[in-house]
């Protein structure tokens, strides 16, 4: 084998691994998690799909209405940590309503498709903590777009509603379960 030959071999290995190791799939794409899925599909065996509790219908050929998110029962998802103030890392006012929000407010944003293009702005939600079972209501102000990076199954609360919670903010993220209060 040619030293250039051996080169071209090699670049094309790295190539397909590099590609490989941080690939988003699509419908039916392969997946282990959810990082692993693009937009709002989740991984379900092994296989990008459509979410069942939310009622996504982008496999299924349901064209490029924004899907249903649950208005009844408990959603399980993730707390996030949010400063919604002014210069906080929430960046502009609140989508819901143009203001900034002090720490010390129970405020939340919703991932994309629990916010539903706006229809839980400014209603209040209940929040239950996993770990430890305790519950908040937190009024929804924002959405956590999840084109500007945020994940899927997120609320992203403020500090009030971490403490409220008894939850460590150095931890980041949290399971939480939610439902419309």
């Amino acid at each position: 084998m040619t030293k250039l030959a051996l080169i071209l071999s090699l670049c094309i290995i790295f190539t397909t691994f590099i590609s490989s190791s941080n690939a988003i799939s699509s419908c039916n794409g392969p997946c282990k998690s959810l990082n692993d899925c693009d937009g709002q599909l989740i991984c379900i065996r092994g296989k990008c799909n459509d979410d069942p509790d939310v009622g996504t219908n982008i496999c299924g050929g349901g064209g490029g209405s924004s899907p249903s998110p649950p208005s009844t029962g408990s959603t399980p998802g993730m707390l996030t940590l949010n400063d919604f103030s002014e210069g906080g890392d929430g960046g502009g006012p609140s989508e819901c309503d143009e203001k900034y929000h002090d720490n010390n407010e129970r405020v939340v944003a919703l991932t994309t498709r629990w916010y539903d293009n706006g229809s839980r702005c400014e209603k209040m939600i209940s929040i239950r903590a996993d770990k430890n079972g305790k519950s908040v209501t937190a009024k929804v102000v924002d959405e956590c777009d999840i084109k500007d990076g945020c994940k899927n199954n997120v609320v992203d609360g403020s500090i009030a509603v971490w403490r409220a919670l008894g939850l460590n903010t150095d931890e980041g993220r949290v399971p939480i379960t939610w439902s419309m209060a």
